[in-house]
């Protein structure tokens, strides 16, 4: 599956039980920054990519920008700050 994201969003990889993942969420709705998410616990192959990024960790909230590069637990910052880089 192609979790890419369009330009000027994200895909946010997450679970239910996450506050890292609860906080960036509400940041970034309130930063007006959309975003898809993903839960590795119930979307099958979610858990492998994000394992994947984390040298076999399943660490979240980890993010998927449109250019294909990936962050894990970024603040609200980095994530502006690497959506403006990519042309957001």
């Amino acid at each position: 599956m192609d979790y890419t994201p369009e330009t000027g969003s994200i895909t946010m990889f997450t679970t239910t039980w996450c506050g890292y993942c609860q906080r960036l969420k509400a940041q970034l709705q309130s930063a007006g920054i959309g975003y898809s998410e993903v839960n590795i616990e119930e979307v099958e192959g979610a858990a492998a990519l994000v394992e994947k990024v984390n040298d076999g960790n399943q660490t979240v909230p980890t993010v998927l920008y449109p250019d294909g590069s990936a962050a894990t637990n970024p603040s609200l910052a980095e994530v502006q700050k690497a959506l403006a880089a990519q042309g957001r």
